[in-house]
């Protein structure tokens, strides 16, 4: 750090991402990115015309893309705001709904950026523990009276808590916003979208990262009631009103409006994990219930962070959290039935060895 930094920011820790390889010279699981290109609509779309046309800024209202997402998830376009990623979504969410004497509740063991938002912008935390399976108990959420983050499935578990849990959450709580991070809901979780007229303080958020095959164009929705979404479009308009771009709008727009590939794929990650699920349980692993597109596993044959770096030497990345609770256990991102496969065989070799 330089002698310049402002002194608040001391003791903010900055997330760390997985590990990106520009070299592909391994089996990357460790991010969990799709194994698979975004839709050929996607490729229409980004098209030599839309290219030409960054010269221009992009449309601040993202109107076609809010159009094409209100008509997907059945809502009105000012039910929708879309951001740079669902990370950004989530820190406008942050931003609007949290500070200094209002904390955000959020579980002990989940996506790592919500701890690093609040040391950013110095919001209390009121961290909550997960039961020792990693499961999550609805009722140590009931009656908080803070901003409440839940990341459903869960990461790095995978676990999920059906959509009439998180009702009694929003029940429970009716004069303080609960977030739904649903990043990893169309692989096998229950969406709360459906819940958004009935409940004012519900705020979804959802990413193209993950089943639409979008990570690198950094694209995310943020859905719920209109005056929450305008409180969020307060955030954004003060900060960063271009913050999507011209080809990321036409990417995204082509993506939703191809529910077939949207389909095909998922489905396919999901067989593919049941497959993978099966073949490490008979390998005596640990393998968590997993409703997203990875596999939480462990096994009492070796620790965590020397699998993890076993792996990456046979040319396999997974990702391993050497912090409390979870620093047995490996995060490992559904690839192609091919990739697994390797994922296997090194394990095998590196087992027996």
């Amino acid at each position: 750090m330089s002698r310049f930094l402002s002194p608040r920011l001391d003791t903010v820790t900055p997330y760390t991402p997985g590990e990106q390889p520009q070299d592909q010279q391994y089996i990357k699981l460790n991010t969990n990115e799709s194994p698979y290109p975004p839709s050929p609509a996607v490729l229409e779309a980004v098209s030599r015309a839309e290219v030409e046309k960054l010269r221009l800024y992009s449309d601040p209202a993202c109107a076609e893309l809010l159009n094409a997402a209100a008509k997907h998830f059945g809502l009105q376009p000012d039910q929708i705001m879309s951001g740079n990623g669902s990370d950004e979504n989530l820190f406008f969410a942050l931003r609007a709904f949290c500070d200094e004497e209002h904390p955000l509740a959020y579980a002990d063991i989940t996506y790592g950026c919500y701890g690093v938002w609040c040391g950013l912008m110095h919001i209390p935390s009121r961290i909550i523990p997960l039961r020792e399976d990693f499961t999550l108990d609805p009722t140590d959420y009931y009656g908080l009276n803070t901003t409440i983050v839940l990341a459903n499935p869960n990461a790095p578990t995978g676990l999920a808590l059906p959509r009439s849990a998180i009702e009694g959450i929003l029940k429970a709580n009716p004069d303080h916003v609960v977030i739904v991070d649903e990043a990893y809901v169309d692989f096998g979780g229950e969406s709360c979208v459906p819940l958004i007229d009935r409940y004012e303080n519900l705020l979804v958020v959802q990413t193209f990262s993950k089943s639409r095959q979008l990570a690198g164009a950094r694209l995310g929705l943020a859905m719920g009631n209109a005056k929450l979404i305008a409180d969020l479009n307060r955030v954004k308009f003060s900060l960063n009103p271009y913050n999507i771009n011209r080809l990321t709008l036409k990417a995204g727009q082509a993506a939703l409006e191809d529910t077939a590939y949207f389909d095909s794929t998922r489905a396919v990650i999901v067989e593919t994990r049941s497959w993978t699920r099966q073949q490490l349980e008979a390998r005596g692993f640990t393998v968590l219930d997993s409703r997203s597109n990875f596999l939480f596993v462990r096994t009492a044959r070796q620790d965590g962070g020397t699998l993890y770096r076993k792996l990456k030497e046979n040319g396999v990345l997974v990702r391993h959290f050497d912090t409390p609770r979870i620093h047995s256990w490996l995060r490992i991102t559904i690839g192609t039935p091919a990739q697994m496969q390797a994922l296997l065989a090194a394990l095998d070799k590196i087992l027996e060895d």
